[in-house]
Order: C-alpha cells, then sequence, then structure tokens
C-alpha cells in the first residue's frame, strides 16, 4: 500500500457563490448576527455587478490544481493540495474532514493571504482547530506564518506594475501616482503588537526596492481600503482621503497596486475597479489598478518554496 499524501490546504476567506448566497455568506462573516436587509441588498447588487458570486473558489481551485503537479514533479513525496474556505463552502471543516477520509497524515497550512494577522491568519488557524477537535483524527497540522516578501511573490507584482503602467500614455507615465493597497483591519490590533501593519510596510518595501526609483514627477503611497462598517476605529489612511491628497498635489494618473491581495475578489472587482475609479473620474482623475497573480506562475512559484522550505524546516 502506498504512503498516505501529504495534504496542503489552501485557506481562503470564499465567497458566495450565487446572489442568493449572499445573504446566509453575510451571516456566516458576522457569525450568526443577522445582517441588515438593506446591506445584504447593497452587496447582492455588488456582487451582481461583478459577475454575481465570487470568483475566490474556481481561482483558489485553479492555484491547488497547479500546485499538486508542481510539489508531484519534485519526487519527494505524493502530495494533495485541498481548498479550504472560512465562510464559505467547502468550509475549513468540510475538507478537513475530506483530507481525513483521504488518509492524510501530515498537512501544511498556507493561508492565501501574504501578510500575518491574528484577525486573519490567526482565524483560519482556529478554524482548522476547530476541525481537528471535532474529527479526532490523529493528523499532525503545521502552517505557514506569513510570506509577504517572497521573492517571486515581489517578482509577480513588481512585473505587473510595470505592465499596467503602459495603460497610461507615454506621456503620463512620468507623472503617476502608484497607491499600495491591503485590506483594512481594526486599529486594536495594534495594542496587541500584531505583525500585520509592519508585513504591509515590508512588502510595499520589498516591492519599491524591486521598482527602484520613480520617475522624477512620480510618487508612491501606502493605504488601506475595504475599512468595514463598524464603531471600531480602522487603519487608515483610507483610499479617498490618499485620492484627495494626490488631487491636491495635481497628480492625475493613479495606479493602484493592491499588494495585501492574491486573487480577484470583491474588494479588488468592486470596491477598487468601480468604486475607487468613479471617484477618481469624479475628481478628473484617471485610476487604473495592476492584475492580480491569480494562478499565474509567480504565485505558483511563492506556494511550492514556501510550502517545500515548510516542510524541510518542520519535517514530513
Amino acid at each position: 500500500m502506498s504512503n498516505p499524501p501529504i495534504g496542503v490546504l489552501l485557506m481562503a476567506m470564499g465567497g458566495p457563490d450565487s446572489l442568493d448566497a449572499v445573504g446566509p455568506y453575510l451571516n456566516d462573516v458576522r457569525g450568526g448576527r443577522p445582517t441588515p436587509p438593506e446591506l445584504v441588498q447593497e452587496i447582492t447588487e455588488r456582487y451582481r455587478a461583478t459577475g454575481g458570486r465570487s470568483p475566490v473558489l474556481a481561482i483558489t481551485k485553479e492555484v491547488a490544481s497547479r500546485l499538486e503537479d508542481r510539489l508531484n514533479a519534485t519526487g519527494t513525496a505524493r502530495f494533495k493540495v485541498y481548498v479550504g474556505l472560512r465562510h464559505w463552502h467547502p468550509y475549513i471543516r468540510e475538507t478537513y474532514q475530506e483530507m481525513v477520509k483521504d488518509g492524510v497524515r501530515r498537512v501544511v497550512g498556507v493561508c492565501m493571504a501574504p501578510q500575518n494577522s491574528q484577525l486573519s491568519v490567526g482565524a483560519y488557524i482556529r478554524k482548522v482547530s476547530e476541525a481537528q477537535t471535532e474529527s479526532g483524527a490523529g493528523v499532525r497540522f503545521t502552517y505557514v506564518p506569513d510570506w509577504h516578501t517572497h521573492p517571486a511573490l515581489i517578482r509577480g507584482i513588481l512585473a505587473n506594475i510595470h505592465e499596467a503602467f503602459q495603460k497610461f500614455p507615454p506621456e503620463a507615465r512620468e507623472r503617476v501616482a502608484l497607491i499600495f493597497t491591503a485590506h483594512s483591519l481594526p486599529e486594536r490590533i495594534l495594542a496587541s503588537g500584531d505583525p500585520y501593519p509592519e508585513q504591509v510596510r515590508q512588502t510595499v518595501e520589498a516591492v519599491l526596492a524591486a521598482l527602484g526609483p520613480l520617475p522624477s514627477g512620480a510618487t508612491w503611497r501606502s493605504a488601506y481600503q475595504s475599512q468595514g462598517r463598524s464603531e471600531d476605529k480602522w487603519l487608515g489612511p483610507t483610499v479617498q482621503a490618499t485620492l484627495e491628497e494626490l488631487h491636491g498635489l495635481g497628480f492625475r494618473h493613479i495606479l493602484m497596486a493592491p499588494i495585501g491581495f492574491v486573487s480577484d475578489h470583491l474588494e479588488v472587482l468592486y470596491d477598487i475597479d468601480i468604486e475607487f475609479k468613479k471617484l477618481a473620474g469624479e475628481m478628473g482623475m484617471w485610476l487604473e489598478r495592476i492584475a492580480m497573480l491569480n494562478a499565474t506562475p509567480p504565485l505558483i512559484e511563492s506556494l511550492l518554496d514556501i510550502v517545500t522550505t515548510h516542510l524541510r524546516k518542520t519535517g514530513l
């Protein structure tokens, strides 16, 4: 009988797979608290405007398939790569049950968000812990805590920045403002020394170092996007405030680089491509966005290296 495969669990937040699923999905995100009908309607319309469903599952499944092929080509062991979502099907607990059924006894977890926070990566790990307790199976689980400055990740972002610059007329490229963004989190994370803001800064610095000197008339900013709707104070500055500042400085061409995300999803397809682009247009500004890595080679190379490196350090 062949040895059981080593499991790799790619974890993402997930999203509704239909417009009818938006309400239940939001209830899950809110921990079972009822969602105001007007908010359900608003988010439903956002998904309607961006294709009617979240693309996260399909993209992550494609990543998993390509990563599995690359891992098995190494010949070091037999691998099977799984996808588990935090707030929609397949839930992490469902995928964990599938791994146990497949005979997996060693699992490496990777959160599909390069920067670590207890509100993001920490929440995924807690979901895995709950699934372990529920199943009672003897599966060894370890995880990659962060990979926010991995060279292949930075190279992929850099290539997409260079490509996106070409969307502007040649005469405008000397005067482009580059805005790096990551998803905002409540400011209360700062009190506990959460690594997230520092890791976001390190990603930005790594991209800038690889990018080299900007044209003399260009500039860059770092901002947080998609702040939540709660009474908490959220990390900033916001994209809206940053656009206003850049407008006041005379910039009219904006390139957004959402370095806190690796795939297309609502916060990219709606918040940036529709909401921020509209806001910029109303201010007489031309806003473009870099492509997400999705299932492209730079992301697969990043994941291949961080998984194999993690296994060397922690043992098969």
